[in-house]
């Protein structure tokens, strides 16, 4: 079984996202909303309360390869501060999501892509970051595309 680390986006991006209110990456507009759906918060990995949590939407790029195609996209974080998630386990609040591994390799480059599903999240993840091109993987959700965390590999004390 790999031994990884599961990280929401950097904190210092959602404190500039919330101090500025826009995409610290892009500059574009950042806009507040009572959430409509569970999201999750991409700093904390929580969902969200529907109808309750007050949320921001903002552009972010997730690739920090300066080769990796760049792949902006929206993401929600909870408008209040919120801790970031940096643990070895997947969150319980993103079991029950639709999700997909993404794994790739030097230069951000696509190599693999699985579904959960059924199989459960650490087998897939297992296979994912099992083969030995892959340097990183994204946790994406599978019906909405949208970019949730990054996975690395943790190595293992020297």
């Amino acid at each position: 079984m790999q031994r990884y680390r599961i990280q929401g986006l950097p904190e210092s991006l959602a404190a500039a996202a919330r101090a500025t209110m826009r995409s610290p990456q892009y500059g574009h507009p950042a806009h507040v909303e009572v959430a409509t759906g569970y999201g999750p918060c991409r700093l904390c990995l929580q969902t969200f309360t529907v109808g309750a949590d007050q949320r921001l939407l903002f552009t972010y790029q997730p690739f920090t390869d300066p080769e990796a195609l760049p792949a902006p996209g929206p993401v929600f974080i909870h408008s209040e501060p919120c801790a970031r998630y940096d643990a070895a386990v997947l969150p319980e609040a993103l079991r029950p999501l639709p999700l997909v591994v993404e794994g790739y390799g030097a230069g951000g480059g696509l190599l693999v892509q699985r579904r959960v599903g059924t199989a459960g999240f650490e087998p897939v993840l297992d296979e994912v970051l099992g083969r030995q091109a892959i340097h990183y993987a994204h946790l994406r959700n599978a019906e909405a595309g949208c970019f949730i965390a990054r996975i690395d590999r943790e190595l293992p004390p020297a």
